[in-house]
């Protein structure tokens, strides 16, 4: 059966971000996942994570100048010291809350004319990541985003992540399998599952196409929950979407799965 991880920056958005942890374990889940943990000190979030009974799932490094539109800087010619040490930073967080996945995101191209070069520091920059997660017990984690969402982002599909992932050459470099984007950019779902399980570190779910709760949408995800079982997928599905409602009366779709699986 899946273990599902709840994203608190888009769910329980009622409440205040380190009230999140325990709205989430009241409502039965056992991991959290999250974008990014740097406004708050590790052991702060340490101390929410143990006084709620949760594991820590999955966070991102440091993406640059998010406010400014920035979406990440691993591909990002000249910024290779600002990844490196964000990214080493990223490491002290996960030493202290516990996880063993960090998701790195590739950044904007600005021009495909800009593609080779990007490329270029993208694998360098990887090669660092890698190196330096390995150490600490670490997985790499590579997240290909829609366009609609993101517009010029430099990683798109999973074919794409995959091949980077091989070019690199690491075995604790993986993709990041989000079932929302990779519904909008290239659909068949079951089929990239099957075909790129052993290269997948972490699964993101969301309905599509609003990026609502999981139940409504184009997506049949209590067959695709089936799937990822009979993969044999022992990771955490992370719930990343925005809530119709309130979060925790929007969670029926998992009460009803919780249910069907006991019968």
């Amino acid at each position: 059966m899946p273990r599902f991880a709840a994203n608190l920056s888009m769910l329980y958005p009622e409440h205040e971000f380190l009230d999140r942890f325990a709205a989430a374990a009241s409502d039965g889940f056992e991991a959290v996942e999250y974008l990014f943990p740097y406004d708050y000190r590790a052991e702060e979030l340490k101390q929410c994570l143990s006084d709620n009974g949760l594991v820590q799932a999955l966070f991102n490094a440091p993406p640059g100048d998010w406010a400014a539109g920035e979406r990440g800087t691993v591909s990002l010619p000249g910024r290779e010291s600002e990844f490196r040490s964000g990214f080493d930073r990223a490491l002290d967080y996960a030493s202290v809350l516990g996880n063993s996945r960090i998701h790195v995101m590739a950044g904007l191209l600005p021009s495909e004319n800009d593609r080779p070069r990007h490329h270029g520091v993208y694998l360098e920059n990887l090669a660092y990541a890698t190196t330096q997660a390995a150490k600490a017990g670490v997985t790499v984690l590579l997240e290909p985003i829609n366009t609609r969402d993101m517009p010029g982002f430099f990683l798109n599909r999973q074919d794409q992540a995959q091949a980077i992932c091989k070019e690199v050459g690491a075995s604790n470099l993986k993709v990041q399998f989000d079932c929302y984007h990779c519904q909008i950019v290239e659909g068949d779902l079951a089929a990239k599952l099957r075909r790129d399980f052993d290269g997948i570190g972490h699964i993101q779910i969301a309905g599509v196409p609003d990026r609502h709760e999981p139940d409504l949408g184009e997506v049949n995800y209590p067959y695709l929950f089936e799937l990822i079982d009979q993969l044999g997928y022992d990771g955490w599905v992370g719930c990343e979407y925005r809530p119709r409602g309130n979060t925790s009366a929007g969670l029926q779709w998992l009460r009803d799965w919780k249910v069907r699986q006991a019968l």
